[in-house]
């Protein structure tokens, strides 16, 4: 045997040896640098954002400030109270629907049948409280019911049988405008009766102030209980979260804007208060927000929208997903469709019809969310009938022909999804998407 094999091993060395090599420094989350950077640091983050196409709400923001300039500038009426009022009002039954259709837009589909649907729960309704005496309430959850029930008809076709959501839902627009033919028989129409639950849905007004101011604080306490919340859970969990200071400063921009849209509300220049279809509205978006952002269900729409077959090996039951957000669409059309015929003073043959479904997936795209399935938000829906109701307002006291209005809306839809392509090419070359 050789000497080197007999030579004991040095056991300082061995000891140096054995030691684990020094554990690398932890990854620190860019947010964090950026917010010890204070408002430089958020200002550089969102010049990275915008160069890499993340633009967010900000093109619908910019919009509805420069559409709020231009047409305070050419009438001073513009952001008069009663103005303010009449753009609530319109927004809210197509709002509604609109809610519906982020949703079925987040899988990548497409639903084009909710006026139609929308239809259908007007004569639904009316053909049940008036023709035949039932109660306000039950008259008017039946026909929500009903467009629950559509809307899960074409899931079921569409995830399945397998029939294209396209397709599926070209029939059902077809086939329901057919069956609110038929339901409201050979008069056409059927008055929406005085003192009605659907007839105060856009008539009543919470005349009090308070309501407005006290809806107000509502808000803005929900959403700073809601922030402070997440920072603690996320903290918990060793997660970056958002410091009190800008807990504060977002919750204080969130105030100011509440609480003066209360003001204009209660102003006596026409104003009758705070409406009810804005509260009804509201409470909407929230629930659905709430959805969205914090279910499972929520998180497993936006995985399918993302990459259906993705979700499906990661044990997503696809299937009930797409059938589940087809009944939402469904039952927010039928809603909304109550909304349209209290504008309108009844149920009719062409209620839901005419650019109704234009307007509805006009506004959610325009609001922010993605033709192209996975990306958006509920507020889209919010955002884009501000944008398109504040329009047909600013055209309707200039005194323009409806004409002006379809082009106008056109082109704010085509800049819209421009956007949002070259959003989706930016984030791609940048490596974002």
């Amino acid at each position: 045997m050789s000497d080197l094999a007999k030579t004991p091993l040095d056991k300082s060395a061995t000891a140096v040896d054995a030691e684990p090599s020094a554990a690398p420094a932890a990854a620190v989350d860019p947010r964090l640098l950026v917010r010890e950077q204070g408002f430089a640091g958020y200002w550089t983050e969102f010049l990275r954002k915008v160069r890499g196409g993340e633009l967010g709400s900000l093109p619908v923001v910019v919009g509805l400030i420069v559409i709020a300039l231009v047409f305070q500038f050419q009438n001073d009426k513009f952001l008069s109270a009663s103005s303010l009022a009449n753009i609530a009002v319109f927004t809210s039954g197509v709002g509604i629907m609109s809610v519906g259709i982020v949703f079925v837009l987040l899988l990548g589909e497409i639903d084009l049948s909710v006026g139609s649907v929308a239809g259908v729960g007007a004569a639904v309704w009316a053909v049940l409280s008036v023709n035949h005496g039932w109660g306000d309430w039950l008259s008017v959850v039946s026909a929500v019911v009903c467009g629950l029930v559509i809307g899960a008809v074409h899931g079921i076709f569409f995830a399945k049988v397998g029939v294209p959501a396209f397709v599926v839902t070209l029939a059902g627009f077809l086939g329901w405008s057919g069956l609110q033919i038929w339901l409201m028989g050979k008069e056409g129409s059927i008055n929406t009766p005085s003192g009605s639950v659907v007839e105060d849905l856009t008539t009543h007004f919470f005349a009090d102030k308070a309501a407005a101011y006290g809806l107000a604080f509502a808000a803005v306490l929900l959403y700073a209980g809601s922030q402070l919340l997440d920072a603690r859970r996320r903290k918990g969990a060793g997660l970056p979260s958002r410091p009190l200071s800008e807990i504060l400063l977002r919750t204080g921009v969130l105030a100011v804007l509440c609480f003066v849209v209360a003001y204009f509300l209660n102003e006596p220049d026409g104003a009758r208060g705070l409406p009810l279809a804005l509260v009804l509205f509201l409470a909407v978006l929230v629930l659905a927000d709430f959805v969205v952002r914090r279910t499972t269900f929520g998180r497993q729409v936006f995985a399918v929208g993302g990459n259906a077959e993705a979700a499906r090996r990661a044990g997503i039951n696809v299937d009930r997903v797409r059938i589940t957000v087809f009944a939402i669409s469904g039952m927010l059309a039928a809603f909304g469709g109550l909304f349209i015929a209290s504008l309108s003073g009844g149920a009719t043959k062409s209620l839901g019809g005419g650019n109704t479904l234009m307007i509805v997936i006009a506004a959610a795209v325009i609001g922010g969310t993605s033709l192209f399935g996975g990306r958006g938000k509920i507020w889209s829906a919010l955002l884009g009938m501000l944008v398109i109701q504040s329009i047909q307002q600013g055209l309707n006291l200039e005194g323009m022909a409806s004409e002006i209005q379809y082009m106008i809306t056109g082109a704010v839809l085509l800049a819209a999804v421009v956007i949002d392509s070259v959003s989706r090419r930016t984030q791609k070359s940048a490596g974002r998407a």
